[in-house]
């Protein structure tokens, strides 16, 4: 019986960035401009969950301030002092602090207010049929059964 080749462990600074800076439809794909991910669990094939290394240039995003119906997330800070918004709440975060956001829980992102990058170790796992809604902007997000996002208005109107 053959198995299957698994991945050697590489330096997460050489892996490559993601080509897309983000799968938002515009304009709010614009908003994610100066922020990188490199997925680092894709390239060890895991199917049950996703990692990602992002770095958060001075002024950046993490993402539009969500909320997803099924996926937990999780974040670990490695560098810089990121603010985090979580529901109505505003908390600046310092390396080595962590936070989690459970499946229907309050609506959160990550910004960099400040002048040196942040560094951030994300985890979520890929419940399938999960959705996410985006108190602040005209969007939702839909998981496909291929595992694609589709993004529709609030009235469930598609995105070109």
């Amino acid at each position: 019986m053959t198995r299957p080749t698994e991945p050697d462990p590489i330096y997460a600074l050489d892996t490559p960035e993601r080509t897309r800076p983000s799968n938002y439809p515009q304009p709010f794909a614009s908003l994610m401009l100066g922020r990188s991910k490199r997925p680092l669990g894709d390239l060890f094939n895991l199917k049950n969950f996703g990692v990602n290394l992002i770095h958060l240039p001075p002024g950046s995003l993490s993402a539009l301030h969500h909320s997803h119906s099924q996926q937990d997330e999780f974040i670990y800070v490695l560098g810089g002092h990121p603010t985090l918004l979580r529901g109505d709440d505003t908390l600046q975060l310092a390396p080595g602090m962590v936070a989690g956001f459970p499946a229907k829980g309050l609506a959160h992102h990550l910004e960099n207010r400040t002048d040196a990058v942040c560094v951030i170790l994300e985890v979520g796992d890929r419940s399938p049929g999960d959705c996410v809604t985006y108190p602040s902007d005209d969007l939702q997000a839909i998981t496909q059964a291929d595992g694609k996002w589709h993004f529709a208005h609030k009235d469930g109107t598609p995105y070109p």
